[in-house]
C-alpha cells in the first residue's frame, strides 16, 4: 500500500475505569505501535508524528497516535499530579481498554520517558522500545539547565501563548527552524489556551538510569546532537546500561528528529520492526 492509497485515521475516544477520556487517532492494520509525543506546550500526537506514522501504516503496522492526559484533546484534570507514575498508570489503563496487550512504544521526550517507565512496570506489554531523546535519564535540575527549558519554562510562565510565543519557543526544537509552518503553530498554540496550570509544575520524571539494566526488549533510539532540550550525552547511558539498545545519533539535528530526518527516521524503524 502506498501513501497515497491510505485511508484517513480514525479519530477514537477511550474512557479509562476512572471516567478519563483520551483522544487518539487509529490508523492501519497488523503489529501495534503506539506513538507517546513529548510535553511541550500544546504538544499532540498529531503535532508531533503526523510526518511519521502514515509510513508505518503502509508498511503494515497499526498505530495509536495518542494524546497524553493533559495534552491534545483529552482530559486535561487541573487537581492531578503530572508526574510518571501518574502518565504509566494511565498509558497501562489506556491499553488495557483497548484490548493491546503487546505493543512497540514509540516515544519522543516525556513520551520517550513514559515508555521506559511503562516498559520497566509491565515489560510483559512492551515488544520492543523506539526512543527519541527520551526524558529520565537526568536529574530534573540538568533538564532545567538547557537552554529549550529554560525559554519554554519562561515563556508559558509569562502568560498566555499566542503564535508568536510558540514560535519563540518551539524554534530551539529544530536545528533548522525554517521547518515550523504556521498551520503546526496555531494547532499547538490552540491546544497550549486549553491546558492548566498544573500540567507543568507537577510535571515529575525520576532518573531511571540504574534500571535500565532491567530492560530486556530491543531498543533503537535517536538522538540529534544539536537537542536544546535533553542533553545528548543521555544516549550513552542508555547504551551503556540497556543490554540491547542501538542508536543513531546526528548532528545539525535538534530535539525533534523525527521531524528534521522524517524520511531516515521512518525507515530505520520500520527496518527495525520487520528485521531487527
Amino acid at each position: 500500500m502506498t501513501l497515497q492509497d491510505l485511508p484517513p485515521p480514525q479519530d477514537r475516544i477511550a474512557e479509562l475505569p476512572d471516567g478519563m477520556r483520551l483522544h487518539y487517532l487509529d490508523a492501519g492494520q497488523g503489529p501495534v505501535v503506539v506513538w507517546l509525543h513529548g510535553s511541550g506546550p500544546g504538544a499532540s500526537g498529531h503535532s508531533n508524528f503526523k510526518g511519521n506514522y502514515p509510513a508505518f501504516t503502509a508498511a503494515g503496522f497499526r498505530n495509536i497516535v495518542l494524546d497524553l492526559p493533559g495534552f491534545g484533546r483529552s482530559d486535561k484534570p487541573a487537581d492531578a499530579h503530572y508526574n510518571l507514575d501518574f502518565f504509566v498508570s494511565r498509558l497501562s489503563a489506556f491499553l488495557e481498554v483497548i484490548g493491546v496487550s503487546r505493543c512497540t512504544l514509540l516515544g519522543n521526550s516525556l513520551g520517550g520517558a513514559i515508555a521506559l517507565g511503562q516498559a520497566l512496570a509491565r515489560p510483559e506489554l512492551v515488544e520492543r522500545l523506539i526512543l527519541m531523546a527520551p526524558g529520565g535519564v537526568e536529574e530534573r535540575e540538568t533538564y532545567f539547565q538547557m537552554e529549550g527549558i529554560k525559554r519554554m519554562v519562561a515563556t508559558y510562565a509569562a502568560g498566555p501563548m499566542g503564535v508568536e510565543q510558540m514560535r519563540h519557543v518551539m524554534q530551539l526544537q529544530l536545528y533548522d527552524p525554517s521547518q515550523l509552518d504556521d498551520a503546526l503553530l496555531a494547532e499547538r498554540t490552540a491546544v497550549a489556551a486549553t491546558q492548566p496550570a498544573n500540567l507543568f509544575s507537577t510535571m515529575l520524571v525520576p532518573n531511571m538510569t540504574e534500571r535500565l539494566h532491567e530492560l530486556k526488549c530491543p531498543i533503537l533510539g535517536f538522538w540529534g546532537t544539536n537537542d536544546n532540550f535533553n542533553p545528548a550525552s543521555g544516549a550513552m547511558k542508555i547504551l551503556d546500561h540497556a543490554p540491547q539498545a542501538r542508536f543513531i545519533m546526528l548532528n545539525r539535528c535538534g530535539h525533534w528528529v523525527q521531524v528534521e530526518h522524517a524520511d531516515l527516521f521512518n525507515r530505520s524503524c520500520i527496518d527495525f520492526l520487520t528485521r531487527g
